[in-house]
């Protein structure tokens, strides 16, 4: 059935700030459901509205996140501005986290998914070609891949240096354009407290579930691309 619903939060942090963490948080204060690339790998016939939205800076919002009640991590983040014209009353959270800790696990998680081996890759070619939503999800993956480090990291993730001018105008850039009032910088670490008073809800008596840890980052990708919820 088509449950329309709007967005009322917008996550604008990179992925590996604590995404997932903030997902899951979200949904036990009510936020049922919150958007997530694990959403968009276990769906991956979704992908032409994020291209579309790529391309053009539109797409049909109500059919990509129908049911949904906010939206974080890629591949929402990179188009925040575009998901503020279009939910114009949403709050938006940037999840922030230091850099060094961000750029190692990211660089053991996204930037080494998929085959990297040339036996990997051999076995990878023979699960494709019998498996078409593996192909789905593979196309999925690449659209991350080639979002988050050819275009925004603009094919220099490897250059640290580099990558830390883009972590930081990133987060600058966001404070700059979204209004203060509107906008919370949040370090999952800090717990409910700020998130919490941000949204004007109580705090759970129970820890924020800290998720998705690097560790089980290869494990949860396998079992998304095999079609299975992590």
């Amino acid at each position: 059935m088509f449950k329309v619903m709007s967005i009322k939060i917008i996550g604008a942090g990179l992925p590996r700030t604590g995404t997932n963490t903030l997902k899951a948080s979200l949904e036990k204060l009510g936020y049922n459901k919150t958007y997530h690339m694990k959403e968009l790998l276990e769906h991956p016939d979704m992908l032409p509205y994020w291209l579309t939205l790529k391309e053009t800076g539109e797409t049909d919002w109500e059919q990509l996140y129908n049911g949904y009640e906010a939206t974080v991590d890629f591949p929402g983040y990179p188009w925040y501005q575009e998901h503020m014209k279009h939910y114009p009353d949403a709050k938006v959270i940037l999840t922030v986290r230091p850099f060094d800790k961000w750029y190692t696990s990211i660089h053991s998680t996204i930037w080494q998914a998929g085959p990297q081996t040339l036996p990997q890759k051999l076995a990878m070619m023979t699960k494709l070609a019998f498996n078409p939503r593996l192909r789905s999800v593979i196309k999925c993956v690449k659209f991350a891949k080639g979002t988050i480090f050819g275009v925004h990291l603009q094919g220099k993730f490897e250059d640290k240096a580099f990558a830390e001018k883009v972590f930081n105008q990133h987060i600058a850039d966001v404070k700059a354009f979204v209004p203060a009032d509107k906008l919370l910088i949040y370090d999952v670490s800090e717990g409910w407290g700020p998130l919490c008073r941000f949204l004007a809800l109580p705090e759970p008596t129970e820890q924020l579930p800290h998720l998705n840890k690097k560790e089980d980052f290869k494990e949860m990708l396998s079992e998304l691309m095999k079609g299975n919820k992590a």
